[in-house]
Formats: structure tokens, C-alpha cells, sequence
């Protein structure tokens, strides 16, 4: 396959993927879409597996069961049907059955303590999460606004050693196009402790105003939301991160009286942990809040 070809192919991809995400709460047309893209359903269902290994209906009902796991626990004033409404489900029984089949537990049972199982599991992935002695409990965030972020980016499937190479990449270009002022930020579409790893949708991005005509030749683009985030400022080693999230969502966000949102959470590294020589990192992590 020619160099232009696969290039285009893979822009398809990740603007299907990128639009199933930011469109999760919606009902979500494949007709409409397909038009907006300019190609036939049939080639643009081709493009997406052949990118991402599954479907594109596969995909849309793994990622509404996976923010519905979530806001069940961090929505705790929001009913059941509620969230279902939230994540795109119009039946409540068709949800309750999807999110049965997803989890091995009723949404009722994963809210009463059953995500701390499941979560124990995909913890149990990774060893050096396992390994962290990182301390969490004193951590204070701030309430920022943050504005709309556009950022050049590499998908990366799984939360896992071969995100290093996904940011090499990424750096690379920024070197060979001489850029000397940019930042990184990891957007991270899926919660790492609900979903296994290896199914994580990792992005790995860059922002920058130089040269954006020779970017985006290469890599695609997208805007980060804006909205309402705690931000939460953190220091540590490589495996610390994956134990931090976990307290963010099962403990911070369950003891605070902050509702979160379907808006994925992001990081913006100071240091990035996966291009430093020790693997520590610096960085600010956000996460969209409700009140």
C-alpha cells in the first residue's frame, strides 16, 4: 500500500473513532457519517477494522458501556436510567443487559462495591502499578476552565510498554521539523482501570503553533474539549500513574460532592516519564467536573 494511501486511510480512521467518541451521548448515524466523509458505509466499515480490530457498532457499544462503568460511580445522584440517557442508551432494559454482559455484574452491583473487583483485576496488569508505594491522600486539585486545546496526535491501542515507541514518534517529528516550542499531552479516552489494558485507547499529543501546514501533512489533528476540570499536579515514577487514576475515580471523585462528565480526562506532562532516561514524570492531570 502506497505511503499516501495509508496515510489517508488511517486520518479516516481516527476521524470515525474520534467523532464515535466525542458524539457517545448521541445517537450516532453511520449513514450521516459516511456522508460527511465522502465514502461508501461499506469502505469506511473496511477502513475501521482493518484499523482497530473490531467494528464500528463493537466499538460505539464498548465505549458507551465503558463512560456508563464510570459515571455510575461517580454520579452518584444520577439514576440508573439516567446514565444509561447519558451514554446513548434510549431502553433501560437493553442497558442493563449490555452492561450485565460487559462486567459480569449488574450496573446496581458495580455501584454498590463491585467495581472495586473488577478494578483490582486490571490493576493486576500492570506490574509496576502494583509496585507503587505512591501516596495520593493529600493531594489537593484546583478548579480550573480550560479553554478548547488543538493537538496533533498518534493513537496508541493499550495502556501498556508500547506507548514509549508512540511518543519516540511523535517527538521525532518534532525534532526532523526543528519545533522547538510544543507541549505533551496524553488524552486518555478510556479509564485504564475499567477497561483492560491492552483495549485502552491511548493518545499521544502534541500541541503546538509552529509549522502546523507540516504537521498536519503527517499526523492528524483534533480539539481536546474545553470545559470545567479538577487539576491535579503530580510528581512521580512510571508505575505511580495507573495507581493515581484509580484514587481519582474510585476514591477522590466518590468522597468529593463533584459529579464527573463523558469528557475524557487528559494529562499535560511538565516531564514525560515515557521520553525521560529515569521514567519520572511531571505532570498536570485533568479531569471534567460537575457540581
Amino acid at each position: 500500500m502506497k505511503k499516501e494511501t495509508l496515510e489517508k486511510r488511517t486520518k479516516i480512521a481516527n476521524d470515525i473513532m474520534y467523532y464515535i467518541y466525542t458524539h457517545i451521548d448521541t445517537h450516532i448515524d453511520i449513514e450521516e457519517l459516511s456522508y460527511d466523509l465522502n465514502i461508501s458505509k461499506f469502505h469506511m466499515h473496511r477502513i475501521f477494522k482493518e484499523a482497530f480490530g473490531k467494528n464500528i457498532y463493537e466499538s460505539i457499544k464498548s465505549i458507551r458501556l465503558q463512560k456508563a462503568a464510570n459515571l455510575l460511580l461517580t454520579n452518584r445522584y444520577s439514576t440508573i436510567s439516567n446514565i444509561a440517557n447519558l451514554c446513548g442508551y434510549s431502553s433501560h432494559s437493553s442497558f442493563i443487559k449490555a452492561f450485565t454482559n460487559r462486567f459480569e455484574m449488574s450496573p446496581k452491583l458495580w455501584r454498590s462495591g463491585g467495581y472495586k473487583v473488577y478494578s483490582n483485576k486490571i490493576m493486576s496488569q500492570s506490574k509496576k502499578a502494583m509496585e507503587s508505594k505512591a501516596e495520593f491522600s493529600r493531594l489537593i486539585p484546583s478548579i480550573v476552565k480550560m479553554p478548547e486545546i488543538e493537538c496533533y496526535y498518534i493513537r496508541n491501542k493499550g495502556y501498556n510498554i508500547n506507548i514509549k515507541p508512540t511518543w519516540q514518534k511523535l517527538h521525532t517529528l518534532a525534532l526532523n521539523n526543528d519545533i522547538k516550542e510544543y507541549k505533551h499531552i496524553a488524552l486518555l479516552h478510556d479509564n485504564p482501570v475499567i477497561t483492560p489494558l491492552n483495549e485502552c485507547q491511548y493518545i499521544a499529543c502534541i500541541k503546538t503553533d509552529e509549522k502546523s501546514e507540516l504537521l498536519s501533512q503527517r499526523v492528524p489533528k483534533f480539539k481536546i474539549s474545553s470545559g470545567v476540570y479538577a487539576k491535579f499536579d503530580l510528581k512521580g515514577h512510571q508505575g505511580d500513574i495507573l495507581k493515581f487514576i484509580n484514587w481519582v475515580y474510585h476514591e477522590w471523585l466518590l468522597n468529593s460532592d463533584y459529579e464527573t462528565t463523558t469528557k475524557p480526562s487528559y494529562i499535560i506532562y511538565h516531564k514525560n516519564n515515557f521520553l525521560s532516561l529515569d521514567n519520572e514524570f511531571d505532570m498536570s492531570f485533568y479531569v471534567s467536573v460537575n457540581y
